[in-house]
């Protein structure tokens, strides 16, 4: 499995029902449908159907309203934050566990990827929650 991890530990099958769904479908700046979809599109839908919580529409809007979390605090439902700059949020994704987190990816859509990941790791900016 994708998230390494045995099943006794996968309690949120709604969450694991909807990256099914959601997986593969390609990327689109300012998607938000089966179709094509960009990454805070997915984390919007993502927390809404799966966490009934509601998020603004942008990675740095999200960013904005998270409380930060440390990478070792890091729990599912957790948003993650990348960016090439200092202080500019340009992709987020929904943290799961053992270090995994599901996005949609500008290169392979709908997916799961670790944080250490080689491309990943140098971009992340850090963890939020989102208070309920």
């Amino acid at each position: 499995m994708l998230i390494d991890a045995p099943v006794e530990k996968l309690g949120n099958i709604l969450l694991l029902e909807q990256i099914e769904h959601w997986w593969g479908v390609r990327y689109c700046i300012g998607g938000n449908t089966e179709n094509c979809i960009d990454c805070s599109g997915f984390t919007l839908i993502m927390m809404r159907d799966v966490f009934n919580t509601p998020l603004p529409r942008t990675a740095q809007e999200q960013y904005n309203l998270a409380q930060r979390v440390e990478r070792e605090d890091l729990q599912e439902g957790d948003l993650v934050f990348f960016g090439s700059g200092k202080n500019s949020i340009s992709h987020v994704g929904i943290y799961l566990q053992n270090n995994k987190f599901v996005h949609a990816s500008t290169s392979i859509g709908v997916t799961i990827t670790d944080l250490n990941d080689k491309y990943w790791f140098p971009k992340y900016r850090g963890g939020g929650r989102i208070k309920q």
